[in-house]
């Protein structure tokens, strides 16, 4: 088993204030503390509510689940474990006679979306049983994992039902990707089925129209040439592939998923850290970002897919490229989308409003408007509907401060700074406190503290994102002269409550793409939004007298705000994409990250 370089804090170990700990509490207080949701969710079990359209609401449950006990592990708040634990008590009792859990009737099942449901129960449980305290539970959740895991391995394997043919989308690539939990319930358990199921699965290539892990491996081709593009599915698919690596140590799989990472950032990532302008597909959209487009783009079941996948690279490998993926996608694309107004969203099928959901689902680039749509949309049968964004999202919203500063084999990494601290272990075993006072992302000015109980000689591996201009470190006010690598600073010496800076410029930057230009500040990647700019023309060229940015104080919601003097009077206001287009009831609410400069 390989060992991850390394791990977040333990529950409740972590305690921010700013806009990644107010999204956390956004997520609570909208989300995950609902009980009659999660009602709703379970009831799908005991209806087969999937069978007459081959649909997906099997994955609401564990889907949220998932994201519900990752922000349980960073708040450790004890009204929501209750309320996660009456969740997984009552998905226990819609169990079949067999112990799988399906929303597709016996009968008739292994098609549609049966597997992909039977993956979100099995990952939904998983994480729970990471947190749950009460050892009767744990055993009993530990042996509906294992029973619902059994009936695939009945049913699915050379010989048997082909798990490629189970689906008739993606090429079966949604079924394949119950790769992860499977490998994950064996290091859990060490059942050997697991892995040969495992092994079946990747025998198969995770698709029916071609050999993913072979094109990953051999990397010729981009993934939007892949014979399946579905984004969300394919990343999810890859994880499990990761997973097999954490178990075997075979280099290939590490190997092929790092060049599968390399080749999405390249080809498919956009300015806000998501990928997939053509709806949810890879689409070569490093390219397409700049294209105005009627339709959904950006979704965000692919912005948290992509954070966590990178998220597991980062904690196994501490490669910082990870870890700034990570951050990107936080601060733009994920936090974009909290509906912070709890506004109506726009139902595409039915042609009316719906009541809020506090995420939206698609992002839009250029010239549009949020609130267009709801990701995986699906109406329950005793009145309300969800959708699959929605439910993904928490797992986002924990997700950065857990990774904000973690303890590893030789120390603490201090991977982003968040105001608060955080309490860790030393490597010799003794408590440690990590404190951080800072204004960031709106300026590089991280004051840290690190404090272990007592004396002791450790490494703090203190990241320095690229974009930071003449970077100054200092412990106890004395510069440090320390060698930059892997945009990363490593620490050693013996820590006794010591104070360390790290200070340096963040500079306005231009990105020009297919005649276009869009701004960035460090992390943050900037729009305009016609809420804050009420004379903008966003489809008319951008007229600029050439004078330099000004920065201005931020208003309500944002982060960072600039002003572009234009000719004939008058300023373009750009501020960070994560408070822009939020006000999507208005008639003029379209916002864009590209904009058309006249020369």
């Amino acid at each position: 088993m390989i060992e991850s370089k390394y791990a977040f804090p333990g529950v409740g170990a972590a305690s921010y204030t700013g806009k990644a700990d107010a999204a956390v509490a956004f997520t609570l207080r909208h989300q995950l503390l609902d009980r009659a949701m999660w009602r709703q969710f379970v009831d799908v079990f005991r209806e087969d509510s999937d069978d007459g359209d081959n649909g997906w609401r099997c994955e609401f449950w564990g889907k949220t689940m998932r994201g519900g006990c990752l922000t349980y592990q960073y708040t450790g708040d004890e009204t929501l474990y209750a309320v996660l634990r009456e969740a997984a008590e009552d998905l226990l009792t819609a169990r079949r006679p067999n112990g799988a859990f399906s929303t597709y009737p016996q009968e008739n099942c292994w098609r549609g979306w049966d597997i992909w449901g039977r993956k979100y129960v099995l990952t939904g449980l998983l994480h729970f049983y990471r947190i749950c305290r009460e050892e009767d539970l744990k055993s009993r959740v530990l042996s509906a994992m294992t029973a619902h895991a059994e009936r695939l391995f009945d049913a699915l394997g050379e010989g048997k039902i082909n798990i490629t043919g189970t689906s008739d989308f993606w090429g079966g690539v949604n079924s394949c990707s119950v790769l992860e939990p499977v490998v994950d319930l064996y290091k859990l358990t060490g059942d050997e089925r697991c892995l040969d199921f495992a092994r079946y699965i990747l025998s198969t290539g995770g698709c029916r129209d071609g050999n993913l892990i072979a094109l990953a491996a051999e990397n010729k081709i981009p993934p939007y040439e892949y014979p399946e593009v579905k984004a969300y599915e394919t990343i999810s698919f890859f994880e499990g592939l990761l997973a097999v690596y954490e178990v075997t140590g075979d280099r290939f799989y590490l190997d092929t998923v790092e060049k599968f990472a390399a080749a999405v950032a390249a080809t498919d990532l956009t300015a806000i850290g998501c990928a997939g302008c053509t709806h949810e597909l890879f689409d070569h959209s490093a390219v397409k970002q700049t294209i105005f487009s009627e339709g959904i783009m950006q979704e965000t079941c692919v912005t948290v897919t992509w954070m966590r996948f990178c998220a597991r690279l980062f904690l196994l490998t501490g490669k910082e490229r990870y870890m700034a993926q990570v951050e990107r996608s936080a601060y733009n694309a994920l936090y974009g989308a909290v509906n912070d107004h709890m506004l109506k969203l726009w139902d595409v099928g039915g042609h009316t409003l719906l009541d809020a959901l506090p995420f939206d689902s698609y992002s839009p680039l250029v010239r549009q408007k949020r609130g267009r749509g709801v990701g995986g949309l699906k109406f329950f049968r005793q009145g309300g509907f969800y959708g699959c964004c929605a439910c993904i999202a928490s797992a986002g919203t924990a997700l950065l401060p857990l990774v904000a500063v973690t303890g590893g084999r030789d120390g603490v990494a201090v991977n982003t700074f968040l105001p608060g601290s955080v309490r860790l272990a030393t490597p010799g075993g003794k408590r440690l406190t990590v404190t951080c006072q800072t204004t960031y992302p709106a300026a590089m000015d991280a004051h840290l503290t690190v404090s272990p109980e007592s004396p002791e000689r450790f490494t703090v591996r203190l990241r320095v994102p690229e974009f930071v201009k003449d970077p100054v470190i200092r412990i106890n006010g004395e510069p440090v002269n320390a060698e930059i690598a892997d945009n990363s600073v490593f620490l050693t010496r013996e820590w006794r409550g010591d104070a360390v800076t790290l200070t340096g410029e963040i500079a306005l930057e231009t990105v020009s793409l297919n005649g276009k230009t869009a701004y960035r500040y460090g992390v943050l990647t900037l729009a305009r939004d016609e809420q804050k700019e009420p004379d903008a023309v966003l489809s008319e060229p951008l007229v600029l007298t050439g004078t330099p940015a000004q920065r201005a104080a931020p208003e309500a919601g944002e982060t960072v705000r600039f002003l572009l003097e234009k000719q004939g009077g008058g300023h373009a206001v750009l501020t960070d994409y994560a408070s822009c287009g939020k006000r999507w009831d208005q008639p003029r609410a379209a916002v864009s990250v590209w904009q058309e400069l006249a020369e």
